[in-house]
């Protein structure tokens, strides 16, 4: 898409709708969205050796993760509902960030993609991660929530270069 294709969530007068995707075939797609999460390296320390008070971190921001693709649809208003069929949640601990890269892939048999999903996935994630360690750590960021790479339907596959 380039800057000159229309916005397909703004009708022609300008105001906001949710498009239509009746006359589009289900297809299999999937994608897959990162963020990260950037600490201080005593934080990434307590988190890798199970050291934070209220459990495992990584763990509860996967279920946190999963849980939000679930509901992206509530969340974004103009995204429609899309019928998952797999999440998949992955952490990379990064000594030299420090911090925990987060990688989300969401696979779905509907009529649009789970792009959204997936980079909702990836920030609830990192967000979760933020919200179990800012007691010992308020000066961590969460950056680059992105789309990493799509595939399926009429666009076909799409990644990120670089």
């Amino acid at each position: 898409m380039s800057s000159d294709d229309p916005l397909t969530h703004f009708s022609p007068a300008g105001a906001a709708h949710m498009v239509g995707i009746e006359g589009k075939p289900e297809t299999p797609r999937r994608a897959v969205a990162a963020a990260r999460v950037r600490m201080a390296p005593a934080t990434l320390r307590r988190i890798t050796e199970g050291g934070v008070g209220k459990g495992d971190v990584l763990g509860v921001a996967r279920i946190a993760a999963i849980a939000a693709s679930k509901r992206c649809a509530e969340l974004i208003p103009l995204c429609h509902p899309v019928r998952l069929t797999a999440v998949d949640v992955t952490f990379e601990v990064v000594e030299s960030l420090p911090g925990v890269e987060v990688r989300a892939e969401v696979r779905a048999i509907d009529r649009t993609g789970p792009e959204m999903e997936a980079m909702t996935a990836a920030s609830v994630a990192a967000l979760t991660i933020y919200d179990m360690c800012k007691a010992m750590d308020r000066g961590m960021a969460v950056e680059a929530v992105v789309l990493l790479e799509k595939d399926g339907g009429k666009s076909g596959h799409w990644r990120r270069e670089g």
